[in-house]
């Protein structure tokens, strides 16, 4: 193969950078909205060619202006396409042949042959007989094409023929070029979109340009998914026929409804109160949009609907807000592409084995198995590369998207998968990690906690299909380092609320810096920044201890250079970014942990600098007011590089189930010998006095003098334990513990999953695992989710504190029912205590909660004599 020659070039030294150089016989396409967007780059390409005296050649064929004025240097063909194909294809390549070796060749805009040949299979075949012939004789050559014009099969087979393809785009006076295709060369940016600086050409990284330069652009359906006539295409055909009449002035409000619903029907939701709201805020070219960028067809599913609703009803209700919204440029994979992988990878007789709930998980590892080794059809795989080319190498992140899923009465949160592609590598890499992503989600719709979750809701029989939301990671590049400034979640409805002055009906948000993995995710001994949108200045670490020592210490990013989502230390992240506005984020401290000197996280100035605290107060309070009813949201907020503004990348959307409070009732009167456990603070759940029926009580201290290893068989045994009351689900059981429930990491306490506790009605974390380590209250996380959504109580508790109490010993005496509870467990029973409400003599066990005086108590209350 030729080697680079640095020598050629496009007459931009920039671009030739983007490039890694030319090499002899590179043919260049450029694939532009409009002639012009073109011809801006023949000059200086020809001005190239002649400082090392390259004789130019000018294929002149189209009816736009001329490229190149006549000249000594210049070679002028005049050639005609109407003459046929074969006429034109023979004519040039005599050219060819009579120029010989070498030579710098423009050809005009080649998107009117296909006009004059009524055939886009015709200019394909066209380019791939003179593509490899200018190669051969080791010719430059430019080459022209209008995007959106042309079918899959010119597009595709110029694309796979070609040296280079780059899209160019205008936007806001400026110009950027995105290379799909380089072949032989490679770069971390080469694919990524840049921007023309007069001949300097730099990568655009930040998610919010990005989006709105695509944002203004027109996007044909998938190439490479519109080639075959069916009723999928047919039923759009209708759609876009009706929208161009209307654009004509022609518009048929009763037909343009009927194809809206049916529409809906087949692409949104088939739930009643969701087609309600879609029916309201999505139009008809909203709907015809998503088809344009579905992969295959079917429903896109609950998460996917929730973005788009979310943005249509902010765009319609509050279009202020609607403003402030990052653009989104995403991608769709529909359910039918999931069933028919099954079907066609011998999964489907798995898949419906899997709903009966006496053998629900025993094919389910098996089921995963095969997943992971399945394969998709060739039209499948030519739409997931359109979507990969069309990103490039921007970070994207590919999310489950299932139709239960973010619906009203089922969440769903963390039961699937979503997976960061770094993407980053040659493109071969890049789809490979894709389709990992993808069976990689397609596998989690058989995990245990999945399954588990849709049969405790009843949900085994219901049509659960597996649609993919494919989105743009929202941030931008600092140095090898991707992410956001802000992410996290937030509820137009607070169920923690710590402190009388904060408005539960105000709202919350779990902030952090970074990614928001960090947000949702409970794993290891970190804390993100609570915020009561009505109080933003109260803070529930004053229940704890001093806000500088339980802030925010690590930072989820993606490592580009490593291709992989990492955390690492605020501080190194900060060093890193010094184009962010920090002061916002992060605060000075004197006595900064571990002396960092980037400050620490407060986020006080975006929270009292800026409307941000308004416009999510707005923003969430709108939503709600839309839905009718609670909702919570993903989001990340980025900052542009020109000004302190921000806009707001609204992830997710999905109604937040919670469950109404009850009336208050008053705090009893208890001796203190009958108080078994007292706890103030971080009290999350329905206010509430009722009977306890079993207590299992993990015993702080020895668990603590457990090896690792051993920890994880004591929340395998809790779960076993939790699960024995099976055939009475009416037994209600507290379950008290150390350090954190449902932590990954058994250093920081009991590494259980939500399934495996989901019939406790009471969850206490004892605040006893290590001295810096307290309860993270986790709203916002899906383990914060189960909780609120299985209206579990959820409190911590302090033993060191003067006004908090747990009695030990009641837990520790006998009788310990934990042997006659699970007999494999035998042996366990200094570790795990099970108490029953009838080992209490004469006495109830009795528990008051009340989340609005954050505060809890658990007592014998004795009983009345028959």
């Amino acid at each position: 193969m030729p080697q680079i020659d640095a020598k050629l070039s496009t007459g931009l030294a920039g671009l030739d950078r983007v490039l890694k150089g030319l090499i002899p016989g590179d043919n260049i396409v450029w694939q532009v909205e409009k002639v012009e967007d073109y011809a801006q780059f023949v000059p200086p390409y020809c001005q190239a060619a002649r400082r090392i005296g390259t004789r130019l050649i000018y294929l002149r064929f189209a009816d736009h202006p001329p490229l190149l004025e006549p000249g000594p240097d210049v070679d002028i063909h005049t050639l005609d396409a109407s003459e046929g194909f074969e006429s034109f294809v023979t004519a040039i390549h005599r050219v060819i042949d009579r120029h010989g070796r070498g030579g710098a060749y423009v050809f005009d805009c080649l998107s009117g042959l296909a006009e004059h040949w009524y055939s886009d299979r015709m200019l394909g075949n066209f380019f791939m007989l003179t593509c490899p012939y200018l190669y051969d004789v080791e010719a430059l050559a430019f080459f022209g094409i209008l995007r959106n014009r042309h079918s899959y099969h010119a597009t595709s087979a110029i694309l796979e023929t070609t040296q280079i393809f780059m899209n160019v785009y205008t936007h806001g006076g400026a110009t950027y070029v995105h290379p799909l295709k380089v072949l032989a060369r490679h770069s971390p940016t080469m694919n990524l979109l840049h921007v023309r600086k007069g001949e300097d050409f730099r990568p655009v990284t930040e998610s919010a340009v990005i989006g709105a330069i695509h944002a203004d652009e027109s996007w044909s359906r998938l190439e490479s998914g519109s080639r075959e006539i069916g009723v999928w295409n047919t039923t759009f055909q209708k759609a876009e026929e009706i929208l161009r009449n209307r654009k004509q002035g022609h518009r048929d409000e009763e037909k343009e409804r009927e194809c809206l619903h049916g529409l809906l029907r087949m692409i949104v939701s088939r739930d009643p109160r969701v087609l309600a709201l879609a029916e309201k805020y999505l139009t008809l070219q909203d709907v015809v949009t998503i088809g344009r960028r579905l992969v295959g067809s079917g429903l896109i599913g609950g998460k996917s609907v929730g973005m788009l609703l979310s943005r249509a009803i902010l765009r319609k209700d509050h279009p202020r807000l609607g403003e402030k919204l990052e653009p989104h440029d995403s991608f769709y994979i529909g359910s039918d592409v999931f069933f028919s992988f099954m079907v066609r990878n011998g999964l489907w007789w798995i898949r419906t084995s899997l709903r009966d709930p006496k053998t629900l998980l025993e094919g389910a590892v098996r089921g995963r198995h095969r997943i992971l080794m399945g394969t998709f059809p060739d039209d499948i795989l030519r739409q997931f590369e359109d979507v990969l080319d069309y990103f490039g190498q921007s970070p994207i992140i590919v999310r489950s998207s299932s139709l239960l899923e973010d619906n009203f009465g089922n969440a769903f949160a963390g039961k699937y998968e979503s997976v960061f592609c770094a993407n980053q590598g040659p493109r071969r890499q890049r789809l490979d990690d894709f389709l990992a992503a993808v069976l990689t989600i397609y596998a989690s719709s058989m995990g245990d906690s999945a399954l588990s979750y849709r049969h405790e809701r009843g949900l085994l029989e219901c049509d659960e299909q597996m649609a993919l939301l494919v989105q743009r990671v929202s941030g931008r590049m600092h140095e090898h380092l991707f992410f956001p400034p802000i992410a996290g979640v937030g509820f137009s409805f607070n169920p923690y609320v710590w402190n009388p002055k904060i408005d539960p009906q105000a709202g919350l948000l779990r902030l952090v810096f970074g990614l928001g993995t960090r947000a949702v995710d409970r794993s290891d001994d970190d804390y993100t920044r609570i915020v009561a949108l009505n109080a933003p200045d109260v803070r529930p670490e004053c229940n704890f201890d001093e806000v500088r020592k339980f802030s925010q210490r690590r930072v989820d990013v993606l490592d580009l250079e490593a291709n992989q989502l990492v955390a690492k230390r605020f501080g190194e992240v900060a060093q890193q970014s010094s184009d962010l506005p920090m002061d916002l984020f992060a605060g000075r401290s004197d006595g900064a942990v571990g002396g960092e000197a980037s400050g620490v996280l407060t986020f006080e100035n975006l929270l009292h600098e800026t409307d941000f605290v308004r416009d999510m107060r707005e923003l969430l309070q709108t939503l709600q007011k839309a839905y009718a009813y609670p909702v919570d949201i993903e989001f990340a907020a980025n900052f542009p590089e020109e000004d302190r503004g921000y806009k707001i990348n609204l992830l997710q959307c999905r109604p937040l189930q919670v469950q109404r409070q009850g009336p208050a009732a008053e705090t009893p009167t208890v001796e203190p010998e009958q108080c078994l456990l007292r706890a103030r603070g971080a009290v999350i759940g329905q206010r509430r006095t009722c009977n306890v029926d079993r207590v299992i009580f993990i015993d702080p201290a020895e668990y603590g003098r457990l090896p690792l290893n051993d920890r994880h068989t004591i929340a395998r045994r809790v779960g076993q334990l939790v699960h024995a009351c099976d055939e009475t689900p009416q037994v209600v059981q507290m379950l008290i513990g150390p350090g954190r429930w449902g932590t990954r990491s058994p250093e920081l306490g009991v590494p259980v999953t939500f399934a495996e506790i989901s019939r406790v009605a009471v969850l206490c974390e004892v605040v006893a695992m290590r001295e810096d380590l307290v309860p993270d209250v986790s709203l916002g996380t899906h383990f914060f989710n189960d909780l609120v959504e299985s209206d579990v109580l959820y409190f911590a508790l302090f033993p060191s504190r003067p006004d908090s109490l747990l009695r030990k010993e009641a837990f520790r005496s006998a009788p310990n029912r934990l042997a006659d509870l699970l007999p494999e467990a035998k042996g366990l029973e200094n570790v795990i205590h099970v108490k029953n409400a009838d080992d209490f003599p004469d006495a109830a066990l009795v528990l008051h909660a009340d989340f609005l005086q954050q505060d809890v108590m658990l007592y014998r209350e004795r009983k009345q004599a028959e």
